[in-house]
């Protein structure tokens, strides 16, 4: 499949084009590519549903703050794995609608705003004990100037002349005879005569919006905390959007976390796995004591019961899992040596006595 173009280039606007740029460019490239005007071009009908789509994204606030932000793959998971859950009776409605009237659909009412995503990443501490986040978020809010109504100061919307308020024409297409949104409200009902010069007749304007998000302790990477009503601003009264912050937990340098458990290796000598030893090891809060038994070998494990991570949205905690880990001794001193060598002698005979006491035993499963 072709990846798509950006619905900027498409329309070839800036980013920051207002809805009055939008739609002139579509109207200005609709008719230069549409297939009526274009029968010899093989070309001219893709261009115009490249257009048509690129139009339906970014005149409207929700699916442009989507596209914005997350780009293609934001609307195709919005709509449920395509670019519009409506299918071919809406392509119809805006193959015909945005160059003869409207969009082929009547808004009614309010409109909820746009809920967004927040990727937040923290400490491993952070998670493990939970705090306090700062964060910004760029978003919609109600127009300060019209408070959401999209008219200047002062002025009413008023009656769509066209429509007489119905939202709705009615137009002949050889035998058929088809309603459509009106062109002139886009569906409507009114026209704003004298727009919001802050909103240009939207209703919202953009805003970095400063919120203190409380992470709980225990959580991890991919969860997901949704903060109701701190998306976008709905319009015409409509609610407004949630916002979900997704976690992404910073990797620690000593210690691994499985599931509510930490995990960690701690490195012994040859003396102290053979004689034991008492050791200070680092927890998720302060140095705790340990015994290491005599005869202990690598990978042994000894738990600290209760000091891992809280469980989330629950009570107790988690263990903290240590690995102890034998470490080979490198250049060694002639002291050492001297001893290593002893100590191998010794080990010979025991070595051998516990070979043959090993196969004999082996033999005797065997007869």
């Amino acid at each position: 499949m072709a990846q798509k173009r950006d619905y900027y280039d498409v329309l070839q606007l800036h980013r920051n084009a207002s809805v009055v740029e939008i739609k002139k460019a579509y109207r200005k490239m609709a008719f230069k590519y549409h297939p009526d005007q274009n029968t010899s071009d093989p070309q001219a009908e893709s261009k115009f549903k490249e257009l048509t789509e690129a139009y339906e994204v970014l005149s409207d606030d929700q699916k442009r703050a989507i596209y914005d932000q997350y780009g293609h793959e934001g609307l195709q998971q919005q709509a449920g794995g395509g670019f519009n859950a409506g299918g071919f009776g809406d392509i119809f409605g805006d193959l015909f609608g945005e160059v003869f009237g409207g969009s082929g659909r009547r808004r009614s009412g309010g409109r909820a705003g746009e809920s967004l995503r927040y990727n937040l990443e923290i400490e491993f501490d952070e998670a493990v004990f939970g705090t306090q986040a700062k964060i910004k978020i760029p978003r919609y809010k109600t127009c300060d100037v019209c408070n959401g109504s999209g008219v200047e100061s002062g002025s009413e919307p008023e009656v769509c002349p066209t429509c007489k308020g119905q939202g709705q024409v009615r137009f002949q297409q050889g035998f058929f005879s088809v309603s459509q949104a009106c062109s002139t409200c886009r569906g409507e009902g009114t026209i704003i005569k004298n727009p919001c010069k802050q909103c240009a007749g939207s209703g919202r304007q953009r805003e970095e919006k400063n919120l203190s998000v409380k992470i709980p302790a225990g959580v991890e990477t991919g969860t997901r905390l949704k903060l109701l009503g701190e998306g976008g601003a709905g319009t015409k009264g409509g609610p407004p959007g949630d916002l979900y912050v997704v976690i992404q937990v910073k990797e620690h340098p000593f210690f691994q976390r499985r599931g509510n458990d930490i995990y960690c290796q701690v490195p012994i000598t040859f003396a102290q796995a053979a004689l034991g030893a008492d050791l200070e090891v680092e927890t998720l809060e302060e140095k705790e004591k340990i015994s290491v038994a005599e005869g202990t070998q690598s990978g042994d494990l000894i738990y600290l019961k209760g000091k891992g991570v809280p469980h989330l949205n629950g009570y107790g905690r988690g263990d903290q899992i240590i690995e102890l880990v034998v470490m080979t001794p490198k250049n060694l001193t002639p002291k050492q040596r001297e001893l290593f060598v002893a100590l191998a002698k010794e080990d010979g005979d025991a070595s051998t006595h516990e070979h043959k006491s090993f196969f004999s035993k082996v033999r005797e499963m065997l007869d």
